[in-house]
């Protein structure tokens, strides 16, 4: 069973007011208990590597997991580059056998990212590949991508953008943002934005990125066995739940598995500090994230038995 392209997920997800989890990997164990999670709750899948992921792994040695992954599994799987940061990073990820890229030119003058999206656009489908586009920036901070701004989508834009770029997904900003600590005070999301766009584009499909909730449990287990993670703080999972059910049909989730893997090896270390087996304390962050992922997906995405 091959990977997948998004096309055919987006279009159920979008239907049935529900959304596919976009889980950034750059291990094996990671990789494992986010599958082992979808398995379990029969639910389609976005593996996702961002820049910082490929130059740590390998894109080979990726590819090569989440082929496995998809063997082991029989899931819907698809492969996604996050944050690609120009037709070349594309390209690359295209050619090694990705089936989803995403061009972020977010941070361009709007005609230079129309160019660069419509770029990307035409090498990818000619090769049966899907791409995601971003208009609007996400302050923050998590691996490669990082502002210190917030500006919001455009609705009449992003109408303008979709239909000069041929797209087929678009992330947009609505007060998410990346890396755990964005906000100071309460959360807020820009729902009235996010309606607007999906009247101006009826049945296309919305991407959140910076969705993490920051898993308030794996905070405190970080913190209690010697983290100094205070302050962090994330997307409340109801706000997330609404976004869901009307047009993002995609959110993405990094932070919360990187929080829940720290705190089970800290507390790995804390609790047997004579363990030196890298069996052990992965495998406690596997179970971690499983169970996370396995949340996730029936009270944030809503997107269980959709395969």
């Amino acid at each position: 069973m091959p990977l997948v392209t998004t096309t055919e997920m987006f279009k159920k997800a979008y239907e049935g007011k529900y959304a596919i989890g976009a889980f950034n990997i750059n291990n094996m164990e990671i990789l494992q208990g986010v599958v082992n999670a979808a398995k379990v709750k029969q639910s389609p899948v976005i593996i996702q590597v961002s820049s910082g992921a490929l130059k740590y792994a390998g894109p080979r040695y990726l590819k090569a997991m989440v082929d496995a992954a998809v063997e082991e599994t029989g899931l819907d799987i698809a492969l996604h580059l996050d944050h690609g940061a120009d037709f070349e990073a594309c390209k690359a990820a295209i050619d090694c056998g990705f089936t989803s890229v995403m061009i972020d030119g977010s941070h361009f003058e709007y005609e230079e990212n129309v160019a660069k999206t419509k770029e990307v656009v035409e090498y990818a489908h000619a090769r049966g590949v899907v791409v995601e586009a971003e208009l609007g920036v996400l302050a923050g901070v998590e691996d490669d991508v990082k502002s210190d701004v917030h500006i919001y989508t455009e609705p009449a834009q992003a109408v303008d953008f979709v239909k000069r770029t041929g797209v087929d997904s678009l992330a947009i900003a609505i007060g998410t943002s990346h890396g755990a600590y964005k906000f100071a005070g309460e959360a807020k999301l820009r729902f009235d934005i996010l309606e607007e766009i999906q009247g101006k584009l009826p049945g296309f499909p919305i991407v959140l990125h910076g969705a993490s909730s920051v898993d308030p449990e794996s905070v405190e287990m970080c913190n209690k066995y010697g983290g100094a993670i205070a302050g962090a703080k994330g997307i409340p999972e109801d706000m997330l739940r609404q976004a869901a059910s009307m047009a993002v049909c995609k959110i993405n989730m990094d932070t919360d598995l990187r929080l829940a893997m720290t705190a089970s090896i800290r507390k790995v270390f804390a609790e047997s500090p004579k363990e030196f087996d890298p069996r052990k304390y992965l495998g406690e962050g596997r179970k971690r994230i499983q169970a996370l992922v396995e949340r996730k997906i029936d009270e944030v995405l809503g997107s269980a038995n959709k395969l």
